[in-house]
């Protein structure tokens, strides 16, 4: 059975206005992939069928993200996060000031805070350094943004552990390939939110509240970059001994699911926080939660994608128009999140799709799951998304205010698109 085009647009249609009415988005996308079904041809006993084998084949990304909020539950409720973020913001000073909030937010999310969490955190200190260094709330809000796009694409964050899972490549291939298109993205972040300093609101006292309360309890930054230099270590041993060609590393692969947890319990004790361990693991994993389901209707709808006329039609037009196979990925990828206004959901949608069609055009596995990502990540920052609307808030904007800044959010993921799309689809291939 294959599931017509009205029908999957009518599916995406009804997840998306259902989403946007408030619907919990395991709903919606429930919703949306047994009516897009039955639209497009299939029965209702095989519309239960579809989303069921669709759901199922997100369990493998599902126990990495939970595994993955242990170590994030760690670095927020620990203050780890926060020393990391305070460090960098005090080292490059009020004269950096847009540089140290775009990095800050860049290592936060590339060590494993998820993105809308990091920005989320990050604001209060933001906004007190914007408002000593006398820059709009419109450049601080795109250092932020930008910075979480620049550190999300190198990151362990569930669209990487779901993209490394599509593909069938270790998550640590995915972070690597994701380091320089990350670090073009900072600079280029840089730039256009230092052009925006003297535009728009400028951040005032009132926006700035008391962030210097708990300062004395933070721990020292070298314990606090503990628990995710264990984790990076430990994901890049088996790379490391591809490079330099040591058997013993080369065998030592180790999955995301056993990395994470691991360096998050040795961070704990680092820290000097071991006795926290259970309250923090807890914390963790619960908010992975929305994650959770967010993908499990993912995975359904994703299914009904891949179940369609819809991937044989791309490439039938790739064909006939002669577009190279490398930019269906990228374009994958920021159709399903703009659609959803998730980056997570579009990778896991796009990769779930369209992963064999890509490859099948000649793209490497590790090529694939950094442009998918990147193409999430152009487009990924709508009205009716987490990003959008924690964003707003934490910066205390106007929505109109706020939605001039989507274009200009879209720009710079543009230039995460076209570095990683020009490094792995063409100079790499």
């Amino acid at each position: 059975m294959i599931i017509s085009l009205l029908g999957v647009i009518v599916g995406l249609a009804v997840a998306v206005t259902l989403s946007i009415k408030k619907v919990s988005p395991v709903v919606a996308l429930f919703m949306g992939t047994v009516i897009g079904a039955l639209v497009g041809g299939a029965s209702i006993t095989q519309s239960l069928q579809l989303l069921i084998s669709g759901t199922q084949s997100v369990m493998g990304v599902i126990i990495r993200i939970v595994a993955g909020g242990i170590l994030a539950g760690v670095l927020v409720e620990s203050g780890a996060a926060e020393t990391i973020a305070r460090t960098i913001v005090n080292k490059l000073g009020e004269k950096r000031a847009v540089l140290a909030i775009t990095l800050a937010c860049m290592i936060n999310t590339g060590v494993g805070v998820f993105i809308t969490v990091s920005i989320v955190m990050l604001s209060p200190i933001a906004l007190s350094v914007g408002q000593k260094a006398n820059i709009s709330k419109a450049a601080v809000l795109l250092a932020l943004s930008g910075g979480a796009k620049a550190g999300n694409i190198l990151s362990p964050n569930a669209n990487a552990v779901a993209a490394a899972y599509e593909f069938g490549i270790p998550l640590s291939q995915v972070m690597i390939g994701g380091f320089i298109p990350g670090v073009v993205t900072l600079i280029a972040t840089a730039l256009i939110a230092g052009r925006m300093k003297k535009r728009g609101k400028m951040v005032l006292q009132s926006d700035v509240g008391d962030i210097s309360e708990d300062e004395s309890k933070l721990p020292s930054p070298a314990k606090a970059i503990s628990a995710p230099a264990i984790a990076i270590a430990l994901l890049m041993l088996s790379p490391l001994g591809d490079i330099l060609g040591i058997e013993f590393l080369q065998a030592f692969q180790i999955d995301a699911f056993f990395a994470l947890p691991i360096a998050a319990a040795a961070g704990m004790i680092i820290m000097g926080k071991w006795k926290s361990m259970i309250d923090y693991t807890n914390k963790g994993i619960f908010s992975m939660m929305p994650i959770v389901l967010l993908l499990i209707g993912a995975g359904a709808i994703g299914a009904l994608v891949t179940g369609s006329e819809v991937p044989s039609m791309l490439i039938d037009i790739m064909y006939t128009l002669g577009i190279p196979g490398q930019f269906l990925a990228p374009l994958s990828g920021a159709m399903m999140a703009s659609t959803a206004g998730s980056t997570v959901t579009g990778v896991i949608l796009a990769s779930s799709a369209f992963s064999d069609i890509i490859m099948g055009f000649g793209v490497s596995a590790v090529a694939g799951a950094v442009m998918v990502q990147a193409g999430a990540m152009w487009i990924d920052v709508m009205p009716h998304g987490n990003v959008f609307l924690g964003s707003k808030e934490s910066t205390k904007m106007e929505m109109t205010d706020r939605l001039k800044l989507v274009p200009i959010e879209a720009c710079i993921g543009f230039v995460l698109v076209v570095t990683a799309t020009i490094l792995h689809g063409f100079i790499l291939a």
